[in-house]
């Protein structure tokens, strides 16, 4: 299936990217997570983000379904 991928703050850094169309037979938003950590090296372990499907706040362990929008969201630092 294909879902879009929004990066933000350090992992749009690291994969050097904003967002992206990604194919991907994952079964969970922690799997597609999985996937990218491995193919981009995120630095982030997956307990240090949040995790958005279609612009809500999700599950790690919530599925996917065609066309889904995924944001990885690092912490937020500033002052």
């Amino acid at each position: 299936m294909q879902i879009k991928v929004l990066y933000f703050a350090q992992l749009g850094e690291e994969a050097a990217k904003a967002e992206e169309l990604l194919e991907t037979t994952a079964d969970t938003l922690a799997a597609v997570y999985a996937q990218l950590r491995e193919r981009y090296g995120f630095s982030l372990a997956q307990n240090q983000l949040r995790v958005a499907r279609n612009q809500a706040f999700a599950d790690w362990q919530d599925g996917l379904a065609e066309g889904d929008e995924i944001a990885f969201i690092p912490p937020v630092s500033g002052g």
